[in-house]
């Protein structure tokens, strides 16, 4: 297993990572040069989305279903760009989404099953600074994504159904949160830019009318690496690392 470059120097890079977001398309924007990090140093990633991003576009000339088909083959894409193929939808409602006990349940099912060393997810705490990054259905997303890894996949009494399904429980040592408000994890992805501007260009949907994607995106970026102290002209992912053991 290679390492990945941060700001605390080479880190090795986990076997399995778990990316949990709420739509289509949040991975792509938050992570996706990270994931493309973690695959090329010979990580396996998979991808759990709670909904399929049925609220996502204002052209009503499309039905729900239609809407939700093509998000989906869209992020089949985006993944398959920085070597993903493990994607599971959990469709519930875009715009409506809530840590409930069932999301919760639908999470803890997904860590049991692709037991990850380190689960990448949203933040649940907003950043007034950047209200787009937290859209309720990204907090709502973070929130019970961090309660299925701790209490709930390690917990054998929680949700005794999915030890009937044969999942039993599993520990996730460390949590990476995106759009995070203190992060103190930064990746540099340089040298994966264009993988990550390949995946946000495969949601056509969302980024099709954006031509200063690649320009917009990598200022994100480079900020994160100045911020970090990187050299300039380098590009970075930002997290906060959370402890769970």
């Amino acid at each position: 297993m290679a390492d990945v470059m941060t700001d605390r120097g080479p880190l090795a890079a986990p076997s399995r990572a778990l990316v949990v977001c709420a739509h289509p398309d949040d991975v792509d924007f938050g992570a996706a040069g990270t994931v493309a990090s973690l695959t090329a140093a010979g990580c396996t990633v998979s991808y759990c989305l709670a909904t399929s991003g049925d609220a996502g576009s204002d052209d009503l000339s499309f039905t729900t279903d239609e809407l939700v088909a093509l998000r989906e083959k869209e992020q089949r894409a985006a993944a398959h760009e920085v070597g993903v193929d493990d994607l599971t939808f959990l469709r519930h409602g875009d715009g409506r989404l809530e840590a409930t006990l069932e999301l919760r349940r639908d999470i803890t099912r997904v860590v049991r099953r692709v037991r990850p060393d380190v689960v990448i997810c949203q933040s649940p705490e907003r950043i007034l600074e950047r209200i787009f990054a937290s859209h309720p259905d990204h907090l709502a997303a973070g929130e019970a994504t961090l309660c299925a890894v701790y209490p709930d996949a390690r917990n054998p009494r929680a949700f005794p159904e999915l030890l009937a399904e044969g999942l039993e429980p599993h520990v996730v040592p460390q949590v990476w949160l995106m759009a995070h408000p203190r992060p103190d994890l930064v990746v540099d992805v340089t040298e994966h830019f264009d993988r990550k501007i390949a995946a946000l260009r495969a949601h056509l949907s969302q980024t099709g009318h954006r031509s200063d994607l690649e320009e917009m995106v990598g200022g994100w970026l480079a900020g994160n690496a100045e911020q970090a102290g990187f050299d300039r002209g380098r590009l970075a992912e930002a997290f906060k690392v959370v402890p769970t053991v």
